[in-house]
């Protein structure tokens, strides 16, 4: 694994409040047109109405109306584990933690049990660890665990064409959580917080993520892990 020192990536730009502004009427404008095309459809047309609701969903939560884009995520992802669109029940999973709901963590928990089980764009696995990055302490192993769990998922499943800027943003998620972590500034610093946390070691650092995760969730399962996991191809 390669340390990525700060000069390697650009800073963040603060956003200006007109631009904020802007964001703002552009996600409401495009909530109304999903809200007309929702509205629009059969309800026999399933799929369709819980893709658009999921997207409704998306606005919501980006517009601060977290209680009703959590109405509307939470059925979606009924839904697409009903249909086993794992993908789809993760990316509803990741909008449910966006929504800022009591129930939020619960749902960044088992969306991150479903993108790192089942073999989705890596993208969305990604995703959702970052988030868990963000909402942990800076001195708390879990964001370690997250981040290396990301650079395992992105040398698995990234596509060739999506390969090379995958591994190197996962190799950025490391540096960084790195640095906030244990104050590492180059790569023999790396190098030996690698080997000290066994983020090299998948069969420990998956372990660990899992215990994550049931700490998120607590008793607040929407599926059954178990049942799900037995019918998991041994290939």
């Amino acid at each position: 694994m390669e340390f990525l020192d700060p000069g390697q990536h650009p800073d963040v730009i603060p956003v200006s409040p007109a631009a904020e502004q802007a964001e703002k009427a552009r996600l409401a404008g495009e909530l109304e047109d999903l809200r007309a095309r929702y509205a629009a459809l059969p309800e026999t047309a399933a799929d369709e109405r819980a893709r658009l609701a999921l997207a409704m969903a998306r606005n919501l939560a980006a517009l601060e109306e977290g209680a009703e884009a959590w109405s509307l995520a939470r059925p979606a992802f009924d839904h697409f584990l009903a249909k086993e669109d794992w993908q789809a029940a993760a990316e509803a999973c990741e909008v449910l933690y966006l929504a800022d709901q009591p129930g939020s963590l619960a749902a960044l928990g088992q969306g991150i049990w479903l993108a790192v089980t089942y073999p989705i764009d890596p993208e969305v696995t990604l995703t959702l660890l970052q988030h868990l990055i963000d909402d942990t302490p800076p001195d708390a192993d879990g964001a370690a665990v997250a981040a290396a769990t990301a650079a395992y998922v992105a040398d698995l499943r990234a596509p060739e064409d999506r390969r090379e800027d995958l591994l190197f943003f996962t190799q950025q998620m490391l540096g960084n959580v790195a640095r906030r972590h244990s104050q590492v500034e180059d790569q023999a610093q790396f190098d030996y917080w690698i080997e000290k946390l066994e983020l090299d070691q998948p069969d420990k650092f998956l372990v660990r993520l899992r215990n994550i995760v049931d700490v998120l969730v607590q008793d607040d399962w929407w599926f059954d892990r178990e049942a799900l996991q037995a019918r998991i191809p041994e290939d």
